[in-house]
Formats: C-alpha cells, structure tokens, sequence
C-alpha cells in the first residue's frame, strides 16, 4: 500500500502531538497545523491526499478551511473532527464534499479506519482521471500535445 500523506488540524495542540505519534507509529505520513491558515500553507507545499479537520478553530474555522480546500484541491479527502456541540457543523462539511466526520475522542483505529477509507477512495479517483487520459490519448493521438487541464 503506498504511504497516506495526511494532514491533521486542530487547534489543541496536545491533541496533535499525541495523535501525530499514533499515526507516525502505523506508518501514515502526518503533518500538522494548529489554525486553518497553517493548514493551507501546507496543502501548498506538500502533497497531501487526506486532511483530518477540527470544525471548531479560532480565526477560520473548519467548514471555511473545508470550502477553500475544496475550490483548489478537489481530489484531496477531508475527514471533519467534531465535538458533540458540533455535530452540525460536520454535517455542513458533509453537504461540502468531505468524505466522512469522526467525533471527539475517538479510538485511534476508528479514526485510522475512516483516513484508510478517505485515501482509497481519493486513488481511486487519480486512477480514473489517468485512465481517462490514457483512453484520450488512444482515441486521439494528438492529445498528447494539448495542454492537460487536470
């Protein structure tokens, strides 16, 4: 299985740390940001195929975060990170396109479980859009020198 590069967000830095540990141990590539401004910062230097949002952040909150990830990586999968009190607000997220939400505390392996899931289904779409490629390039030979637009 090729290694998840994943993105955790929350503003509760103990949180970070200690689950950062946990993923690291299962071999999942984890970076972390404590605001929604860092969060983006990275997405644009380093690939990320799964982002694990906190909805509730000071300054730009995790539905904000989810809708500017949305517009400029539309393929990268967000799980939403919510609380009792925010169960709402992971069900926006929802209706914006993130793949799935887990509450606050959850077990490691139910957390691990919904980042496995979010990262096959993000291949699973890299693999359409290059077999769709293939399969344009066949059918039309001279596709390989117009500009890609994906």
């Amino acid at each position: 299985m090729s290694t998840i590069h994943l993105l955790l967000v929350d503003d509760e830095e103990r949180f970070l740390e200690t689950t950062k540990k946990l993923l690291d141990k299962r071999d999942i590539e984890t970076a972390t940001a404590t605001n929604g401004f860092d969060a983006l910062k990275i997405m644009e230097e380093r690939r990320i195929d799964v982002v694990v949002l906190d909805v509730k952040m000071p300054g730009l909150d995790g539905v904000e975060v989810l809708r500017k990830m949305r517009q400029k990586y539309p393929l990268v999968e967000v799980v939403m990170l919510t609380g009792h009190a925010s169960v709402e607000s992971a069900v926006e997220g929802l209706k914006l396109g993130a793949f799935d939400y887990v509450m606050k505390p959850c077990a490691i392996e139910d957390m691990l479980a919904k980042i496995k899931d979010a990262f096959d289904k993000k291949q699973s779409a890299e693999e359409k859009i290059r077999k769709a490629k293939v399969e344009r390039i066949i059918s039309h030979p001279m596709a390989v020198f117009e500009k890609d637009e994906g």
